[in-house]
Order: structure tokens, then C-alpha cells, then sequence
């Protein structure tokens, strides 16, 4: 007997697929901040109607990544200075707690840490940089998620979309940076594994120092 065709892959939502396909373009950069979109070059793109795409842009300006104008369109907002800082601050206090936490650490943590290196790396080779920038905050993620503070977890996470997009941009505007994170994550995770916390939260500031000067418009 012919075997029974497989069943049809259930959709989300079109204001789900809209509101995905939208907000990766714009943490990735193929929405650059200052872009105009309209509602109809969206209901195209991602072939829905337009009513769908409205209560998407909808969402996306609630968390802050469009700027809704009636009759025209939804801009693309860009990261300004101040938002750069204030995350920028946010990650030294909770980053340099969860790295003299993460010792001693766990083989576990050492494993995930050499993995999300090893894909960071393989990303930066294939010239990659949205999944460069997944990888590197990933890292950063694991650290923090290993210091056992559920509540300093949750804040960290806030921070995602913010962190990913300042990440692709900052590597498309200084693409030797991409290197010098993987260096930096390496003498992160080698503090880490010679159970140096000291050291370990030093290799913190050192690496987010850099988005300091960038802010300030200098050059490390």
C-alpha cells in the first residue's frame, strides 16, 4: 500500500512571521538603522496582508527597534551613544560578578565555552558576522548564566536584542574587531579554566573597554 503522505507543516501566525522576519533583518543589519519600511513592501516580502504586518510594526515599536509613522511607514530606529553606554555599564556589573563566579569551574562550563568559541571562530572564517555576534553573546550568556543568580540571569537576557545589534554593527564598522574578540574570549576562558577569577573578571573590563572608546567616537 502507498504510504500516507506526511502531514503539512503547521505556519505561526502571520504577524508571528512578520514580526520575526522584521526584527532578525533589523538585529542583523539588512534593516540598517534610518530605514523607511512600508507596510506593503513587508506584506510582499513575507507574503501575508497588510493587517497582519501593522500588528507586528506594532510590537516591534513597543520594544523600541521602529519608529511608526502613520501613512508613511515604520523607520528603523538607530542605537543611539547613550543606549550603547547605559549597556555597556549594565554588562561590566553583571558580567565581572559572573566571572569570578565561574570559578572553580565546572567541566561542563569549560566544554560550552570551547564549543561557542570553536563556532565563533568558524562563523568569523565564513565571514558571517550576524551568527559571529549570536556566538559571541552566547559566550558571554553561559558565563553569566553559570553564576547561579536567577534574577541577574533574567536582566542579562533583557539585553539580547540590544546586544546582538550593537554587535553587528560594531563589527561592520571596525571588522578588525572580530579577531580581537575571539583573542579576548580566548584569555577569558583561559583565566577561567586556571580558576583565576581575579583575572577572569580583568579580561571583562579589558573587553568591553573597547565599546567605551567606540562610543566616545576614538579609535583603540
Amino acid at each position: 500500500m502507498p504510504s500516507a503522505p506526511a502531514p503539512a507543516t503547521k505556519q505561526p501566525p502571520a504577524a508571528d512571521r512578520v514580526y520575526l522576519y522584521v526584527k532578525q533583518a533589523v538585529l542583523d543589519r539588512r534593516y540598517a538603522g534610518g530605514t523607511l519600511l512600508t507596510e506593503g513592501e513587508l506584506a510582499e516580502a513575507v507574503g501575508v496582508s497588510r493587517t497582519p504586518v501593522r500588528e507586528a510594526l506594532l510590537k516591534l515599536e513597543v520594544e523600541g527597534l521602529l519608529k511608526l509613522y502613520p501613512k508613511k511607514g515604520a523607520l528603523v530606529l538607530a542605537v543611539s551613544a547613550q543606549e550603547t553606554a547605559d549597556v555597556v555599564e549594565t554588562r561590566l556589573l553583571v558580567e565581572e560578578f559572573a566571572a569570578r563566579r565561574a570559578v572553580p569551574a565546572p567541566d561542563r562550563l569549560i566544554r560550552r565555552l570551547e564549543e561557542l568559541l570553536a563556532e565563533q571562530k568558524a562563523h568569523a572564517d565564513a565571514g558571517d558576522l550576524a551568527a559571529v555576534a549570536v556566538s559571541d553573546r552566547c559566550f558571554h550568556a553561559e558565563i553569566v548564566s553559570n553564576a547561579g543568580n536567577a534574577i541577574l540571569s533574567r536582566l542579562y537576557d533583557q539585553m539580547r536584542d540590544r546586544q546582538l545589534r550593537m554587535g553587528v554593527a560594531v563589527m561592520h564598522a571596525q571588522p578588525d574587531r572580530v579577531a580581537k574578540n575571539i583573542a579576548e574570549h580566548e584569555e577569558m576562558l583561559a583565566a577561567i579554566r586556571a580558576g583565576d577569577g581575579e583575572r577572569a573578571a580583568h579580561c571583562v573590563r579589558q573587553h568591553l573597554r573597547w565599546v567605551k572608546v567606540l562610543v566616545r567616537g576614538d579609535d583603540r
